[in-house]
């Protein structure tokens, strides 16, 4: 619509009007999906996760750059990030008292966060136990309860797409394509769709890649595909072979099986 309407000389609200009439009078529109409430509730629960967890790396980080500036090197320590910030507290910032109340708040600031990324993730618990495509897709491997709420919110009706293999480039992990005259090549992934998705299968490809998790076969697909082309391409591939394989799996009510049935 935006790429039609700008190429009127004049801007004005009867030029747009009469634009908008003319692009459905000749149909070169496409009609877009409505999701359903339960897809736009579960969808604010992962999107609210996802932003309290941004919150907690953005406090972290904030702690170990102050801690720079002071000559605190926050490093490693076995205990995790808590364990280091108290030692830090009553060891090495004893000779700038002045400094500890500045330290104090943004740690508590972190736990006040971390308590409600931890309620979120038990409400996410609960809506997964009761949600029988949810439970579904969970039994692939490297998908937990957030990966496969994430593919029910965006997919929300698995008759909207007539072929499983279109729902890569929903997602926008297929390769775009440009020709022109004599001029053909593939690019990128188009990165289209809802970026929280396609994240959460990038992560859970990139489980079944490097651990041993299950999806032995998965695995053995995409360490060929990385022979030839690289580790990264090899993720992607396997994120996109997942979420037609989270599909079929939708589609015709069968849980996930490893060997083909004889």
């Amino acid at each position: 619509m935006h790429g039609v309407l700008k190429m009127m000389p004049n801007k004005t609200d009867r030029h747009d009007a009469r634009g908008l009439a003319q692009i459905v009078r000749t149909g070169w529109f496409k009609a877009v999906q409505i999701k359903s409430h339960d897809a736009y509730v579960n969808r604010a629960m992962l999107t609210a996760r996802e932003a309290l967890v941004g919150m907690r790396v953005r406090l972290e980080n904030e702690i170990r750059g102050l801690l720079r500036t002071f000559g605190v090197m926050f490093g490693k320590r076995v205990g995790g990030f808590k364990r280091r910030a108290e030692e830090i507290l009553d060891k090495e910032l004893s000779v700038a008292p002045e400094l500890v109340p500045v330290f104090a708040a943004l740690m508590q600031a972190r736990r006040d966060i971390i308590a409600q990324i931890a309620a979120l993730d038990s409400r996410i618990r609960a809506v997964a136990k009761t949600h029988e495509t949810v439970r579904l897709l969970m039994t692939a491997p490297g998908v937990g309860a957030i990966t496969a709420m994430a593919v029910v919110a965006a997919f929300d009706d698995a008759s909207r797409f007539r072929k499983s293999s279109s729902v890569g480039a929903y997602l926008g992990l297929t390769p775009r394509r440009y020709e022109s005259g004599e001029i053909s090549r593939n690019g990128c992934v188009s990165k289209w769709g809802d970026t929280f998705t396609r994240k959460c299968l990038y992560e859970a490809a990139n489980a079944i890649f490097c651990r041993a998790i299950g999806g032995h076969r998965l695995r053995d697909w995409a360490k060929a595909i990385a022979g030839r082309t690289g580790p990264r391409k090899a993720k992607v591939a396997l994120a996109r072979k997942l979420a037609v394989i989270l599909h079929v799996m939708w589609t015709t009510n069968t849980p996930y099986q490893e060997a083909i049935p004889s």
